[in-house]
């Protein structure tokens, strides 16, 4: 533990330097707002080193996401707003308050009663009332697969979704049949809307067999990446190019490498 305070003292002091007269120009130039595609990019390379479950990559990424932390308390610091220190305390302080079957006398048996208490406390920190609405908001600044996911949750807390999964699939149905009725029409604003309905209704499927979408979807994706190099692979083995090979040539390599990775 001293070690690693030492290396966090290191990390303000390399911090503040940076953004002292005389110290890196990018770096004073940058504000709250200019850094949040920097901090939803370092947490997104975060997740994918842990989907990895690349150690080396976990260290350096999670470093990269620590110092997006870093770089905002530096800022606020400059103007007296708060610092690292206002940082930590918050968090500790907050850990402290909504774990009191640990630190205090409550009494919950499983982790399902400790996301009911946790939601229940939070409530109460942010002055919620009797009188205030469920679902306050339908997005929060999550991906959109992750807010849907999340919303469901939310409903189903009061009871608003299917113990069964059969009419979970059946509102899959539902909705694809929507999106081919959709289609044969003209309104292309109404097509985005139902593709969306479709899309929702497939998030729920995978939140009630405790997948998480952007999981999923992510995995799908990197999937796709590894076979359409196979085909590229293939093709060129052949002596043609993606941009030479027709879409049943491209077809078939796509089988064959599907075919190949069922097989391993």
């Amino acid at each position: 533990m001293p070690h690693s305070q030492s290396q966090i003292d290191r990390l303000l002091e390399i911090m503040h330097t940076l953004r002292a007269p005389g110290g890196c120009p990018w770096d004073i130039e940058q504000t709250h707002e200019s850094l949040i595609p920097c901090l939803i990019e370092e947490a997104y390379e975060v997740a994918e080193a842990l989907r990895e479950d690349d150690s080396e990559a976990m260290a350096d990424e999670l470093g990269d996401l620590l110092l997006q932390v870093v770089f905002h308390a530096e800022i606020a610091n400059e103007t007296q707003r708060f610092d690292f220190e206002d940082i930590a305390r918050a968090i500790s302080d907050k850990l402290v308050r909504r774990h009191p079957h640990v630190f205090g006398d409550s009494d919950v048996e499983d982790s399902e009663g400790v996301l009911r208490q946790w939601e229940e406390i939070k409530r109460e920190e942010k002055g919620g009332s009797k009188t205030d609405h469920h679902i306050k908001k339908a997005n929060d600044g999550l991906p959109s697969l992750m807010s849907a996911r999340k919303l469901q949750k939310k409903a189903a807390e009061v009871g608003f979704d299917w113990p069964e999964l059969e009419p979970v699939v059946d509102k899959i149905h539902e909705e694809l049949a929507e999106v081919e009725e959709a289609l044969a029409g003209e309104d292309h604003a109404h097509l985005g809307e139902e593709i969306g309905d479709l899309l929702f209704a497939v998030v729920n499927l995978a939140r009630k067999k405790n997948f998480d979408p952007e999981t999923l979807l992510a995995a799908t994706n990197t999937k796709f990446v590894k076979r359409f190099q196979q085909v590229e692979d293939r093709l060129k083995s052949e002596g043609k190019s993606l941009q030479e090979a027709s879409l049943e040539e491209m077809d078939a390599q796509w089988d064959a490498a599907k075919c190949e990775e069922k097989a391993r």
